[in-house]
């Protein structure tokens, strides 16, 4: 099998060298899951729970471990990896949980005469594919929902950053049984056929472009996507006065790289050059390589350096960055007074940018901010909590923060609509992204045996 290098984007240098899966190692994997799925499945929600909790506490157990995997592929500092990790654990506890509730429709007699129930049944094995911003978190979001819900998974992680999933697949191997959950390296053309084999679904988490080529492959397979944001933040004049830090830790963590992170902000009326002012000052005092991390990969540095170097802004603010050199360091940058077609709007630029736009009033702002392809995310600011909600009410999204942005929990689900996918990530709704309603109706008139 070929190989291929792997690049540490805080210096730019070559780290090592990982397998680039080909049409062999994908069959084999998906077959080693096959294998399982029989046993995997037939255990009782309980033992499956028990097994996902002895996972959860393996991670935990080995979070310095896997922390040092997630910097090694994303070199995001220790105080953004760690609570990652733990975060992780906690989705495969929480989802180990939440299958032994009852999820299905209430059975009874629902038709004269006879007695009906619901029960839910495995897809088989998923293809989870996961991208490089949030390497375990995102492998967590998507396998321990599939694998609670009695499937087995082939894990292929982003070519990026394959440490933490391979570590995962060492620990579930010894934890959940062997194929439970396989982890498969390479590039595109190994996702490719991933999603070509012989899986019963596929759970993908990254582009736009990337998730129309998977629904393509896919066919009349079971698919769940989370894709892009471009995150719009309505800003009120009356807006609480942290807005402007919380707003700038949002578009930092991560080096703005998540796509529920904040993109695009909406000052409504006289907001507007207090908001160009305030978040261009909170961000100035955001150093790269200091408070957050580099940018993943040169095609991320180049995309940055293609929006927001062509950008047509009147106002443009930088931070500053203190990161090693060779690395892909980019500061934090505010742009405005921009045309609204400029492309650093229309296009998501995955990084600590926000654009800031003028509206009139929420109307307009709400026009704006639902003008795009994608409807992820957003949040709205003000301390008039009516008009907060109001406007939440109005924004195409699956997910309203209001005075807050990016704060989310296992509990609670997370999901697009329109360019930003179908899927539903997260909360005990995700289980049904990885489970098949299978309705049983029995004849109670059939009393002595047939002839």
């Amino acid at each position: 099998m070929t190989t291929f290098d792997l690049i540490d984007p805080c210096t730019g240098s070559v780290r090592g060298t990982c397998p680039d899966g080909d049409a062999s190692a994908v069959a084999e994997a998906v077959m080693a899951a096959r294998r399982a799925a029989t046993t995997w499945s037939a255990l009782t929600t309980r033992e499956r729970a028990e097994r996902l909790a002895r996972l959860a506490a393996r991670v935990a157990e080995r979070a310095a471990a896997y922390g040092d995997a997630e910097r090694a592929g994303t070199g995001k500092p220790g105080g953004e990896a760690l609570p990652e990790i733990s975060q992780a654990a906690d989705l495969f506890r929480f989802y180990g949980g939440a299958i032994r509730g009852d999820l299905a429709p209430a059975g009874g007699q629902l038709i004269a005469g006879h007695e009906s129930w619901v029960r839910w049944e495995p897809c088989g094995v998923v293809a989870a594919i996961v991208p490089w911003n949030y390497p375990l978190l995102m492998a967590a979001w998507r396998c321990a929902p599939a694998l609670a819900a009695g499937n087995t998974v082939v894990l292929k992680p982003a070519e990026t950053t394959p440490d933490s999933a391979l570590l995962l697949a060492e620990d579930a191997a010894e934890c959940l049984g062997p194929g439970v959950l396989r982890t498969v390296t390479g590039g595109r053309e190994c996702g490719r056929l991933l999603v070509e084999a012989d899986v019963d679904a596929i759970a993908f988490t990254g582009s736009v472009r990337g998730g129309a080529d998977v629904a393509r492959r896919a066919g009349l397979r079971r698919i769940s996507l989370e894709l892009g944001g471009n995150c719009p933040v309505i800003v009120f004049p009356d807006a609480p006065y942290r807005t402007w830090d919380a707003l700038a830790d949002a578009v930092t963590y991560n080096a703005g790289q998540s796509c529920a992170a904040p993109a695009r902000v909406i000052a409504i009326g006289s907001a507007y050059d207090g908001v160009v002012e305030q978040l261009s000052a909170a961000l100035a005092e955001r150093t790269a390589g200091r408070d957050f991390g580099p940018l993943n990969n040169p095609d991320q540095a180049d995309r940055y350096d293609r929006l927001v170097g062509g950008a047509k802004a009147g106002i443009r603010k930088a931070g500053t960055v203190a990161g090693p050199g060779g690395g892909f360091w980019r500061p934090a940058c505010v742009l405005a007074d921009l045309p609204a077609d400029d492309p650093a709007i229309t296009e998501e630029v995955f990084a600590p940018v926000l654009t800031v736009q003028r509206a009139s009033n929420a109307a307009e702002a709400l026009e704006l901010a639902n003008g795009m392809p994608q409807a992820l995310a957003a949040s709205v600011w003000s301390a008039d909590i009516s008009s907060a909600l109001l406007t939440a009410r109005g924004l195409r999204a699956g997910e309203v923060w209001v005075n807050c942005h990016l704060v989310q929990s296992a509990e609670l689900p997370h999901g697009g609509r329109g360019a930003s996918g179908n899927g539903t990530d997260l909360s005990v709704l995700a289980l049904a992204e990885y489970q098949r309603p299978k309705t049983v109706t029995v004849d109670l008139s059939v009393t002595s045996p047939l002839p």
